[in-house]
């Protein structure tokens, strides 16, 4: 199924209904430690929450005025964590916590940006990409990434931004042979429903089930940091974009006037 939160990246508040709540435990960390907490497992008619997929975490926000402790996939089904239950039946209101859900709108479109130009100038194939809480990494297929290869894909990524290169996300039944020719890697083995195809243009096509930009003006840039050697001969690349930059820059402008104080 694609839910509402994937057609409508940009949309924050939508209504729908309650299909089913019951209650369920969830692993939490309370104060340091992992715990089971009491909770509530809600199913909706559709859902502005993104579930975690696709390297990309899940969104929080509030289901009818209630925060919502966690949202992830199970098939066909979004299904929300509640600290408190409602009524099965009942119409709400769903709110996103906008700055979240956008800054993991622009590192997942920075990363496809990023992939498909690593793979373009160099063929180094993307294998996988961890969105982390500060600074985000993609595992690239090569032993090594030289610091002119960074600067080249760098550079390269920032002229699209600077271009204002359109991105586009169109839905294909899972049987269409035209996801043959597309970049993927792999479908779960429980997706039900069409498969989404995220478009840079002229840059790349890719299977995805995340949220992304509709322009990559929106990233207004990304930074190739540092590689690290990963398992199997592979590099990871580490990388910010976006709003996480102008941070990373202001941090790093903080700690230099640290170091410069006499």
């Amino acid at each position: 199924m694609v839910f509402y939160c994937q057609r409508h990246c940009y949309d924050t508040k939508y209504t729908t209904k309650v299909v089913s709540c019951k209650p369920a435990k969830l692993d939490m960390l309370v104060e340091g430690k992992k715990k089971k907490v009491a909770c509530y497992e809600v199913t909706l008619e559709d859902t502005i929450l993104f579930p975690e997929g696709g390297g990309q975490p899940d969104d929080r926000g509030t289901v009818g005025g209630m925060a919502v402790l966690r949202v992830v996939r199970r098939g066909g089904e979004a299904v929300h964590y509640l600290a408190e239950a409602l009524q099965e039946g009942a119409s709400v209101i769903q709110k996103v916590d906008w700055t979240r859900r956008h800054d993991h709108m622009q590192q997942h479109s920075g990363q496809h940006l990023i992939t498909a130009v690593a793979d373009d100038l160099y063929g180094y194939a993307t294998t996988s990409w961890y969105l982390a809480e500060a600074v985000s990494h993609i595992e690239l297929d090569t032993d090594k990434v030289t610091e002119e290869e960074m600067a080249k894909i760098e550079d390269i990524a920032n002229q699209k931004i600077r271009e204002a290169t359109p991105v586009s996300i169109v839905e294909y039944e899972a049987s269409d042979p035209k996801l043959k020719e597309i970049r993927t890697r792999g479908l779960p083995e429980d997706v039900v429903g069409p498969v989404r195809v995220v478009t840079i243009e002229g840059v790349d096509a890719n299977m995805c089930c995340g949220t992304h930009v509709r322009n990559l003006a929106d990233l207004q840039a990304v930074k190739l940091l540092h590689t690290e050697k990963g398992k199997g001969g592979r590099t990871l690349l580490f990388f910010v974009a976006g709003t996480r930059l102008l941070r990373y820059g202001f941090l790093a402008y903080l700690t230099l006037s640290l170091l410069n104080v006499v």
